[in-house]
């Protein structure tokens, strides 16, 4: 069997401009889109922000936008920390807010892989209120199967990875908060 140039030439050509096109498009897309995407990734920390830290009219970027201070009539009222663990589908990113008292006030999952019915339940009211305490200095600890006590999170039932996750993350938070009241 012999093969004719023209033969192959020619599926390769519509192929090659078929990718051209389609990448022309997703190009631009990503160009009439990326500004809106980014303003509203604005909008959603900020939000999240007032979440984790009620008391606080306005925030202020820190440190190159390292943490916030949250403040309320010219007083800083609070900070509010990002910060990530690892889980078990990958990175865990929270936002941590805690008082000039060194209480935690708020904490939201920013974004996670966790697996759905079960790490994702981590996003929920009833696992998230019980970082609502005051913020050790030695960090929060997991517990399983038992009632926590001050300075204790209870693990999801079949979520521990996710559970120590949020909790990792929140410790860091709680490590940055002691490290800037000790420098303030």
């Amino acid at each position: 069997m012999k093969l004719d140039f023209r033969e192959i030439l020619k599926p390769t050509a519509v192929l090659f401009i078929i990718c051209v096109v389609v990448s022309a498009a997703l190009a631009g897309t990503n160009l009439l889109t990326e500004d809106r995407i980014a303003q509203q990734a604005l909008q959603t920390a900020e939000e999240s922000r007032k979440v984790v830290l009620p008391a606080a009219d306005t925030f202020e970027s820190q440190e190159g936008g390292a943490y916030y201070t949250g403040s309320a009539g010219g007083e800083t009222v609070g900070y509010v920390f990002e910060t990530g663990a690892s889980g078990y589908g990958g990175t865990v990113s929270v936002m941590t807010g805690i008082d000039v008292e060194g209480t935690i006030t708020g904490v939201v999952i920013l974004s996670h892989d966790e697996t759905p019915g079960l790490g994702a339940n981590a996003e929920k009211p009833d696992f998230l209120n019980q970082y609502l305490q005051p913020a050790p200095e030695g960090g929060l600890s997991v517990i399983k199967y038992q009632t926590p006590g001050e300075g204790q999170i209870e693990a999801m039932t079949g979520a521990t990875i996710t559970s120590s996750a949020v909790t990792d993350a929140v410790n860091q938070a709680i490590a940055q908060f002691y490290a800037v009241k000790g420098g303030a």
